[in-house]
């Protein structure tokens, strides 16, 4: 089971702390927002033993895919199977006009 813990939520910028278990995987999806643009800035705090990496059709900035920022709402993305370990995040989501 995901647990996603919300540290803030705003009208514009939302801050989550999410934990992927082992045997959790992210299925290829994109998240359309219905208007304005969509950005993730994902900071990987823990990565998994084994699996659990990070797919993006296009990102706009990747730091030793440890730091990520993308277009959920314009581009595929996913995480494969976690295998081994967990995997916890820092996510800042930003929606703009």
């Amino acid at each position: 089971m995901v647990k996603n813990r919300t540290l803030f939520h705003g009208r514009r910028f939302a801050l989550n702390l999410v934990t992927y278990p082992q045997g959790h995987r992210v299925m290829r999806h994109h998240d359309p927002m219905g208007g304005g643009r969509y950005y993730k800035l994902n900071m990987v705090l823990k990565k998994p033993e084994k699996g659990g990496r990070f797919h993006a059709d296009k990102v706009i900035f990747s730091l030793f895919d440890r730091v990520i920022l993308f277009r959920p709402d314009l581009y595929d993305h996913s995480v494969s199977r976690i295998e081994q370990g967990r995997r916890v995040l820092l996510s800042l989501a930003i929606h703009l006009p």
